[in-house]
């Protein structure tokens, strides 16, 4: 089995920070709650969002209580799930929630219904490793400090969770991702003596990952064939569709991020007094051709994300067609074994997972 993944953007685990003592930049820190706190009053989500994000990533460097710092996470993931941003908002009130002891009843009971209600929209992930010293990997990107067992939470769709050890052979394992839904998964390295055997004799199995309520084993068989040129194109056609659609639903994706904000703000203007004519006068503030750029943007990314997704969907229905097409034209019929292309695409990341036997 081969992994193939394209980061988008690289994840960051809260409970992998290492906070140390330094009071440095606390004013700094100060000011962005200060504004955190104003912009979350008026509903502004977004500068909500931005302003405790910037005092949760300087919690390393000022940790003034550990009360304060389960606020500040607690509160970033309450923002984030306003901003339907619903796997951070996992991560983040988890973080929170784990320092109950530090929070308010209050500070509990919104934290956790706010976990309650990210859960729901996103998978997670009970993971336990042997040796727990292993590096994990998710899509291709570590997630953190080693430790023997992880909850982690994944936006729907295919990823590939792997494991490497000094001294070991590695362990991997696909997970379908699916909104809601709990999984356990164990990964135990074998050990660099037993992964070169298992190398070496081809009819041997190499156990890799285990996963509730079956067990996942990989076989080393005999090389196949050389894929044939008909193959060698569906997998480009396929790396193609699987590029252009992500490509599509991550500018999609910003695309309605930026509408949100745009309506979040709009309603804190009308607040303030201003009507849908306001940009229209020629003394118009800075703020309309600040608002009429935002616009533009978004519209922007929605046209180039709609081409995107169009192009993915005809890569994919000519790979697709090719499977049809192959038994008259070439006189064989569709091969059953070989390669095998997965998508695999969230809200972070897309990529393929390709298996097959070589």
């Amino acid at each position: 089995m081969l992994g193939v993944t394209i980061g988008m953007t690289q994840p960051v685990r809260a409970e992998d920070r290492n906070p140390a003592p330094g009071g440095s930049v606390g004013s700094t820190v100060k000011d962005d709650l200060r504004r955190a706190r104003r912009a979350r009053a008026s509903g502004q989500w977004a500068e909500a969002h931005a302003a405790y994000k910037a005092a949760f990533e300087a919690i390393d460097a000022t940790w003034d209580t550990e009360r304060e710092a389960a606020e500040i996470g607690g509160e970033l993931g309450l923002c984030e799930l306003a901003l339907r941003k619903y796997r951070d908002a996992a991560e983040h009130l988890a973080w929170s929630l784990e320092r109950r002891k530090a929070l308010s009843p209050a500070q509990q009971k919104r934290f956790g219904k706010g976990l309650a209600d990210a859960v729901k929209r996103v998978a997670t992930l009970y993971l336990s490793v042997d040796p727990p010293d292993a590096e994990v990997l998710i899509d291709g990107t570590p997630i953190g400090r080693p430790r023997r067992t992880y909850r982690l939470f994944f936006e729907p769709g295919m990823h590939m969770v792997r494991a490497l050890a000094r001294g070991r052979g590695e362990a991997f394992q696909s997970l379908d991702a699916r909104a809601g839904a709990e999984t356990k998964m164990t990964l135990q390295l074998p050990r660099a003596a037993e992964s070169s055997a298992g190398e070496d004799a081809p009819a041997g199995l190499a156990k890799t990952a285990v996963t509730e309520p079956q067990a996942a084993t990989t076989s080393a068989r005999a090389p196949a064939a050389s894929a044939s040129w008909p193959g060698t194109l569906r997998i480009g056609g396929a790396a193609l569709a699987t590029a252009a659609l992500a490509t599509g639903t991550v500018l999609l994706l910003r695309a309605d991020v930026i509408d949100g904000n745009l309506a979040e703000r709009d309603v804190a203007r009308r607040r303030r007094g201003w009507t849908s004519t306001t940009c229209w006068w020629p003394d118009a503030s800075s703020t309309c051709a600040e608002i009429r750029k935002e616009v533009a943007g978004r519209d922007r990314l929605a046209t180039l994300g709609n081409v995107a997704l169009a192009t993915g969907a005809v890569f994919g229905i000519a790979t697709a067609a090719s499977f049809l097409a192959e038994g008259w034209l070439l006189g064989g019929t569709p091969a059953r074994e070989g390669v095998r292309v997965a998508p695999s695409t969230t809200g972070t990341q897309a990529g393929l997972v390709v298996q097959g036997v070589w």
